[in-house]
């Protein structure tokens, strides 16, 4: 398999790039490669794909349900009771149609943590995109569910498919639906079978506050208190944190998934990106799952983080667990209104660069020897002109109709726009919601 781009503009210079297998193989101009696949892309410019550091793809199925309420009400009186009912063919439908939805905005790589695992696995496996994937691990402190869970992980790593596409990580949800038992048992589990672990951490206030009053510490000081935090542990939000709690976080060298539009979708906060990053967190952009964004357009999400950064109202860090809401004003004063902060290259290496730090994966640049992981942008599309700054309108401007083709491991699986197979995916989709209109 091999794929010769033609004529491309890459960092400011007309460039051809090879990839051989799934890595590229060389770059400059005019190369004498003999390639199975040729793409003319004169007017066209690579860039790395993007990496979805923190999703739940088979939310797809979720989209506009329930929108515009708070997080607890959110999850506990409508996402979990209508989770409860998708089977293993929905999830594998969601998750198709998630593969489907990131091919198409550039993303060739996601971090997925959701119900009937195995089924988003086959989706992914079919779609020909890379993906971390996880079974979620909850137990409510329950000991028989905890003992039920701990087996179904067992069982998952025992049975799980070896692909090169594919990495397996763990999943507790969060402090607030796992154990503390189960916390200490998940990052034992992982250190010895060398594992990531996907948690939420720190979302909203009533999470510290809730935390604060059952183990008298806040959400980060009990992790750290349990052993589990460290280079393996990817956070996802890690909104309401404290300056002690960035110094742990920063030490620990856990990773952090800054989730901009969900947060401010479910009214969670404000992500302290300049603190955190300061203090050198590797910290990556996720679109969350489609039923709190409501999309997987990590364009959109990248322009978001940005503007959101330089526009906060206040920095929720410094905000105490117990304030009372009438004395939230005085706290207004720490506004960044800063608009130098979280430019749009620093926005691109958090959906690029940074992702593939999380996951360890040599990707994430255009570059000799590294896993081909691309797409091209049509340079003619509007929103990408003028070209005063080709990274500041991709971040600021572009729509995902400029993005023509994306290739993932050195296979193309979008170009002009189109995905093969994807009318059927469609079909499928709309099948499904007859089906369950009728059985509602």
């Amino acid at each position: 398999m091999s794929v010769l781009i033609k004529n491309v503009l890459l960092n400011d210079q007309v460039q051809d790039v090879f990839i051989e297998g799934n890595r590229f193989e060389a770059i400059g101009p005019d190369l004498d490669a003999s390639a199975r696949e040729v793409i003319e892309a004169t007017d066209m410019a690579v860039f790395p794909s993007f990496i979805n550091a923190h999703t739940h793809a088979a939310m797809t199925l979720l989209r506009g349900f329930a929108d515009d309420l708070e997080l607890y009400t959110w999850l506990n009186d409508h996402i979990w009771p209508f989770e409860s009912k998708l089977t293993y063919d929905d999830i594998y439908i969601g998750a198709k149609l998630a593969c489907l939805e990131m091919i198409k905005t550039g993303t060739t790589f996601f971090c997925d943590m959701y119900w009937h695992m195995p089924a988003t696995l086959r989706a992914v496996s079919e779609m020909g995109i890379r993906a971390a994937l996880s079974s979620v691990f909850i137990d409510f402190n329950d000991p028989r569910k905890a003992k039920d869970f701990r087996a179904r992980t067992r069982k998952f790593f025992r049975e799980k498919e070896d692909l090169d596409r594919i990495l397996y990580t763990l999943g507790p949800h969060a402090i607030y639906t796992v154990s503390r038992d189960s916390l200490i048992w998940i990052s034992e589990f992982a250190a010895e079978n060398n594992l990531l672990i996907n948690i939420h951490l720190a979302e909203t206030r009533k999470e510290v506050e809730d935390c604060v009053k059952t183990h008298g510490m806040r959400p980060v000081e009990y992790l750290e208190s349990l052993g589990f935090l460290g280079p393996n542990v990817a956070a996802a939000h890690v909104v309401w944190v404290t300056a002690k709690e960035m110094d742990i976080l920063a030490e620990r060298e856990v990773k952090v998934v800054h989730n901009p539009v969900s947060n401010m979708k479910l009214g969670s906060g404000i992500f302290a990106f300049k603190e955190l990053s300061n203090r050198g967190v590797c910290i990556g952009l996720g679109t969350d799952g489609c039923s709190s964004n409501n999309n997987l357009d990590m364009l959109e999400e990248m322009k978001i983080a940005a503007l959101l950064a330089k526009s906060s109202s206040f920095d929720s860090a410094a905000v105490p667990a117990n304030i009372l809401e009438e004395d939230l004003k005085d706290y207004l004063e720490s506004a960044y209104l800063d608009p130098t902060i979280f430019t749009a290259g620093q926005a691109l290496e958090c959906a690029t660069v940074n992702g593939a730090g999380i996951f360890g994966l040599d990707m994430g640049k255009i570059a000799v020897g590294m896993l081909a992981d691309c797409i091209l942008i049509n340079l003619n599309h509007h929103t990408l002109l003028p070209r005063h700054d080709l990274v500041s309108n991709l971040v600021y401007s572009a729509s995902s109709e400029a993005i023509d083709t994306t290739i993932c491991n050195g296979r193309v699986l979008m170009q002009n726009r189109k995905v093969p197979g994807e009318e059927k995916i469609i079909e499928e989709i709309k099948n499904w919601e007859n089906r369950l209109r009728t059985t509602t």
